[in-house]
Parts: structure tokens; C-alpha cells; sequence
């Protein structure tokens, strides 16, 4: 478990440490933290999907895949 230090705004912390035992709070915090990460997680997903299925996009990148390795070398230093 690792420990980390958060900023809340003064009355947020205080409505909290009001509501919530003090024995509680860790996990009541990862709770909510684990949901909006997993919410966040699943919206980038949505949006690689889109990117991938962007067919215009891939198209484009199709054209630029034969110059990726343009001026570049396999150094043997």
C-alpha cells in the first residue's frame, strides 16, 4: 500500500472528516478514485477505438509508414 498526499479544499476536508470515521477514510477515498480512474480509463479506450476505425486516419498513415525509418541508421557504436 502506498501512501499519498492529497490538497483538499478547507471545507471539503472538514464535511469529510464530519461524515466519514476516521478509519474509513482511505478506503472510502480509493473507492472513489478507483471509479473515476476506471472512467477515465474506459474514455481513452473509446477514443483509441475511434482513432482505429478513423478510416481517413489510417489511410493517411499508411502513406507515411514507408518513410518512418528515413535518415535513420542502425548504429554500431
Amino acid at each position: 500500500m502506498e501512501k499519498v498526499l492529497v490538497s483538499l479544499p478547507d471545507d471539503l476536508a472538514r464535511r469529510m472528516r464530519v461524515v466519514i470515521p476516521p478509519r474509513q477514510r482511505s478506503k472510502v477515498v480509493a473507492a472513489l478514485l478507483q471509479k473515476e480512474v476506471e472512467q477515465r480509463e474506459q474514455a481513452l479506450y473509446r477514443c483509441a477505438c475511434k482513432v482505429e476505425a478513423d478510416e481517413d486516419l489510417n489511410r493517411e498513415m499508411a502513406e507515411w509508414e514507408p518513410t518512418i525509418s528515413d535518415g535513420l541508421t542502425n548504429e554500431t557504436w
